[in-house]
């Protein structure tokens, strides 16, 4: 597997090594929060690119989307030899077109919807493999090999993959548009969600999220099978209302249909913010589609505690709170933050934001700059840059400027640009203070701060 350590590939990887396939592959020598994962699992991991890596009886070579043969001798080598070779996509619909696949796609809440539905499946009894793109420390990994035909999977619509795989039923969580290096408009990428819902079978069901307009109105003119809808204080199969919260924990209400007999009764979920109400009622959809009893999934909905990298506690540093949290989109930005604030009302929440590629900060950069608005601090770093884009266009200077033109902070020195990430360390080093909850953001490596202060 070449660029065996991207959260995609590390995925799969730990699928086929649990499945008795026999597994290597290659990347750089750079960490990534995968390493932990790949160790576990035993597979042998070079750290450096070269055509020599590639074992001569390999029965099959899967190379990551980010190389190509311009860009990587193994790929080069690979795609010119006799070796059967699939880009990383491909292998991946493989095997999920092989099983029951259960589709979880959208812009946002990927990550923690297949892995909490997987979590509450596995626990009730019903034994699916799990696919989820992050590490989930319930799994001890980034997914599960289970006994049942059910394979639950995050899928990535990015570079319009999902043109491979065959879902027998599809979570879909939101439609808003990103990926603009690709998708050059809003109905380009949107489309991609209506031909992927086409493909599910007459059989088969859609969980879909009617809180979302594009959604609601795709949704029953495209698919063939039972269209499921969910949504939050308004009419769905699934309404969660009567949200509160207490003791950092998030209850609430769901009834089926309009009517009183639908009442589900309460449900409690420890994870943050408005967004993991919605991906709970996707989960609850899903599970009783599935025939899960009501009792099991209260339980282990409850349960669930996460996935890395989405609102995760890191530890603390001098009194602080330091959090890491993938969030690299606008809309994400706003609901971490909003999970956030209603997590530590009165502490003083200070942003420290790596925007990630060049062609997702220009493309949104008012919407970037609007986002920050909980915040009591923000700080930007350079711009985490693809290896697949031309850098340039847009500068993290540009987002600072547009915040400050966009925020009403209590003083503009609450908003400043930080290049580097080491620059980053020795401020906070110096001004953060015990209560402050520090929360580090983006899909680059923003997360090493966090752990520079805590463990070095």
């Amino acid at each position: 597997m070449i660029g065996i350590k991207g959260v995609g590939m590390t995925m799969l990887a730990q699928y086929l090594a649990a499945n008795g396939k026999e597994v290597s592959g290659s990347d750089i020598a750079e960490k990534f929060m995968t390493d932990k994962a790949l160790k576990e699992a035993g597979i042998k991991v070079v750290e450096k690119f070269g055509a020599g890596n590639i074992p001569p009886g390999a029965d099959l070579i899967i190379y990551s989307s980010a190389y190509n043969k311009e860009n990587n001798a193994e790929v080069a080598t690979a795609l010119a030899g006799k070796q059967k070779v699939m880009a990383y996509a491909q292998a991946l619909a493989e095997v999920f077109n092989q099983k029951y696949g259960i589709a979880v796609v959208g812009s946002h809440g990927k990550t923690t919807t297949a892995a909490w539905l997987g979590y509450v499946l596995d626990k009730a009894g019903i034994s699916p493999s799990v696919m989820s793109g992050s590490y989930a420390p319930q799994f001890n990994g980034f997914g599960l090999v289970g006994k049942s035909d059910y394979l639950v999977a995050e899928l990535d619509e990015y570079q319009n993959k999902l043109k491979h795989f065959q879902p027998k039923a599809v979570l879909l969580n939101n439609i808003d548009y990103d990926h603009p290096d690709f998708f050059p408009t809003m109905e380009d990428y949107q489309d991609v969600f209506i031909e992927f819902i086409k493909k599910i079978p007459k059989k088969g069901f859609l969980i879909a999220n009617f809180d979302d307009p594009i959604i609601k109105k795709i949704a029953n003119v495209n698919c063939k099978g039972k269209v499921i809808s969910y949504a939050i204080d308004e009419a769905a199969d699934y309404t969660a209302y009567d949200i509160k919260h207490n003791n950092g924990k998030q209850y609430f209400k769901v009834r089926m249909g309009n009517n009183e007999d639908g009442e589900l009764g309460d449900f409690c979920v420890q994870l943050a913010g408005r967004h993991n109400i919605s991906n709970a009622l996707a989960v609850i959809a899903a599970c009783v589609e599935l025939g899960v009893e009501l009792v099991d999934i209260r339980k282990y909905l409850e349960e669930f505690t996460g996935t890395a990298r989405r609102m995760q506690v890191l530890g603390e540093f001098n009194g602080a709170i330091i959090i890491d949290d993938y969030a690299h989109h606008p809309t994400e930005i706003k609901a971490t933050l909003a999970g956030a604030r209603e997590s530590y009302p009165k502490n003083k929440l200070i942003v420290v934001f790596h925007p990630h590629t060049f062609s997702r900060t220009k493309a949104l950069l008012d919407d970037f700059a609007g986002s920050f608005g909980a915040a009591d601090e923000v700080i930007v770093l350079d711009i985490y840059g693809s290896a697949r884009e031309i850098h340039g266009g847009v500068s993290s200077k540009d987002l600072v400027k547009k915040i400050v033109e966009a925020q009403n902070f209590a003083s503009k020195k609450n908003i400043q640009y930080i290049p580097t990430l080491d620059e980053c360390e020795k401020y906070l080093r110096k001004n953060i203070e015990r209560g402050d909850v520090v929360l580090l953001m983006g899909a680059g490596d923003v997360f090493r701060i966090g752990e520079n202060l805590i463990y070095e």
